[in-house]
């Protein structure tokens, strides 16, 4: 820093002020100060930093090994929030989804200093762990089994979302909509089977039977050759992206024609939807806005507890090519 002052022909003072990015320090100076530390490529010692400050301006987050669509975009929205921000970003992810292994990942994020942690929260062991995190050290959970007593979360309203879908099925004439679901034990999928199946029976309609498996295509493939041979189906919601794209497949092969004969609509909005044939309507979920809340949230209760906050963000419906009335009412049209 000596170096950088006696370079810019400033104090060591307005030096540290500018790295603080204090307003009181003119412009031409300021300039001077930067280009002097271009100049001698001085990077400022973050460690003596948190000794001094006792803050590291690290946030650590919490994820887990995956490949789904959602918690991945969840774990880049949040890490482009805080890098946004000026945080820097220490990312520790685990395998099981269950209560040791994300205690674990709070240890070793403490580790680092981290200053507090965001955890990618699909299972509500992830959030029941974060109730048993040090005092003092502040955590924000993020995802379906958000809601909880004791740790402050955001998430997306899945029955919102859900009830978004079925609805736009019903009003375009289907009489009821069959569902193809995520995981059983998956906070998500149970609250989007529980806004699919209000939506159907505020309206009157049918509720079919449901047989939850996994997100992957594969359990789109499986369940949609039985609905495709099932001349009654029209409309079929289906609980991600990944699913509908197998329903899709399954569709084609039984020469059911979509949007023509059967309507589907996925959940997420992945960046291919838009680009299955045909173009999907689906159900986004805006991940960057999970971000940015997420870290808001975050910075609000390191700079003072208070009672656990709860944030729900509204997912929008995407209309594209793959819905239409069912063949009867376009034939009446």
């Amino acid at each position: 820093m000596r170096d950088v002052a006696k370079l810019a022909g400033v104090s060591h003072q307005t030096v540290s002020r500018v790295l603080n990015e204090h307003p009181n320090v003119r412009q031409e100076t300021r300039a001077r100060v930067l280009e002097a530390m271009e100049s001698l490529d001085y990077r400022r010692n973050l460690a003596a930093r948190t000794l001094v400050t006792r803050q590291s301006h690290t946030l650590g987050i919490i994820g887990f090994e995956t490949t789904l669509f959602g918690p991945a975009s969840m774990l880049y929205g949040i890490e482009d929030a805080a890098r946004t921000a000026g945080y820097l970003v220490s990312i520790a992810t685990f395998r099981n989804l269950e209560r040791r292994p994300v205690l674990e990942a709070v240890d070793r994020l403490r580790q680092h200093a981290v200053d507090g942690i965001i955890a990618i929260a699909p299972k509500h062991a992830v959030t029941d762990a974060l109730t048993q995190a040090p005092a003092g050290l502040s955590c924000v959970a993020v995802g379906g089994a958000g809601g909880g007593d004791g740790v402050p979360t955001v998430r997306v309203d899945n029955a919102g979302g859900a009830q978004l879908a079925t609805r736009h099925l019903l009003d375009l004439g289907h009489r009821t909509v069959h569902h193809v679901a995520g995981p059983g034990d998956w906070p998500e999928a149970q609250e989007r089977i529980a806004g699919w199946r209000e939506t159907l029976t505020a309206a009157g309609a049918e509720v079919p039977p449901i047989l939850p498996q996994s997100w992957n295509a594969e359990t789109g493939y499986v369940q949609g050759q039985a609905l495709a041979r099932d001349p009654a189906v029209t409309a079929i919601f289906c609980a991600n992206d990944r699913i509908a794209l197998g329903v899709l497949r399954a569709l084609h092969e039984a020469g059911r024609k979509v949007p023509e004969e059967v309507s589907v609509v996925g959940f997420d909005d992945m960046p291919d939807s838009g680009y299955f044939l045909p173009p999907l309507t689906t159900v986004r979920q805006d991940f960057a806005e999970l971000g940015r809340l997420s870290l808001a949230l975050l910075l609000q209760h390191m700079a003072g507890p208070e009672s656990p906050a709860h944030v729900v963000v509204t997912p929008e419906l995407v209309v594209r090519a793959s819905t239409a009335a069912p063949p009867k009412r376009r034939s009446r049209r």
